[in-house]
């Protein structure tokens, strides 16, 4: 049995050549690009990746589809060109299919590197992520922000941890997070979120707050750890703003 890993990328050239050098152990590479504009395309394959272009993809579960679609091999490991494979990690992957595991799923523990510091409370740690999965068990993803993946049988969990290095500074944060809250807004709207009023905003905002400074502890991250905690809670309330923006605009239309 042989491993595909898929890197998911759209205009990445700043840090798409380390995460290819990690993965250099495995039987292929293929990169799933979404309209990159820059050199992405270019350096994967000068990697020996096989890019396949996909402008078309709306969303993070059309990309990780994709991807399943033209891995060639049994096993598929879902990499982000802002991840690192560390050799530990690799071996244990390859051990795992070595060894004819009866498992279809296994999620990966991931440390996470915000504004040059590695996040160990707010719930950055152990932060697993579903990625690596045996083909044939993989049905599907679904989700438009926060994709899940569909599989058969039960999840094993990773002991070798995958790093996430960001690389955005706050200003690239904050236009991330302006196109993923008008996603986040939208599906809340189409779900019939409750109307907006200040009681939702308030509650909304304290539940994140509690979540990342108090149960989760993230002022033990330092002054960068309670700056990306309170960063998540002005993420909830953008994505709560617009949802209120759309209401708003949803009651005009119908009472014109």
């Amino acid at each position: 049995m042989k491993i595909s890993a898929v890197i998911i990328a759209k205009n990445e050239e700043v840090m798409l050549s380390d995460c290819l050098a990690t993965l250099k152990w495995a039987d292929e590479i293929v990169l799933i690009d979404n309209g990159s504009t820059d050199n992405t395309a270019k350096i994967a394959r000068s990697a020996g990746a096989r890019v396949i272009n996909f402008p078309k993809g709306k969303n993070y579960s059309d990309l990780r589809k994709k991807g399943a679609s033209e891995a060639k091999f049994e096993w598929i490991l879902y990499v982000d060109a802002d991840e690192r494979i560390p050799e530990n990690l690799a071996r244990e992957v390859v051990s795992i299919v070595k060894s004819e595991s009866a498992l279809n799923a296994y999620a990966i523990p991931r440390r996470n590197f915000v504004l040059g510091k590695e996040l160990k409370h707010g719930g950055f740690w152990p932060d697993y992520q579903k990625r690596f999965f045996r083909k044939k068990g993989l049905s599907g993803w679904s989700g438009k922000v926060h994709e899940e993946p569909i599989f058969k049988g039960e999840l094993g969990l990773l002991v070798n941890p995958m790093l996430h290095i960001k690389h955005e500074d706050l200003s690239q944060m904050v236009e991330k997070t302006n196109n993923w809250s008008e996603i986040e807004g939208r599906l809340m709207l189409e779900a019939n979120h409750p109307p907006m009023n200040v009681l939702r905003f308030l509650s909304a905002m304290a539940r994140e707050f509690w979540l990342r400074m108090i149960a989760k502890k993230a002022f033990l991250d330092g002054k960068i750890g309670v700056i990306f905690a309170l960063y998540q809670v002005f993420s909830k309330f953008v994505s709560y703003a617009k949802l209120w923006e759309m209401q708003l605009t949803q009651n005009e239309s119908s009472n014109s």
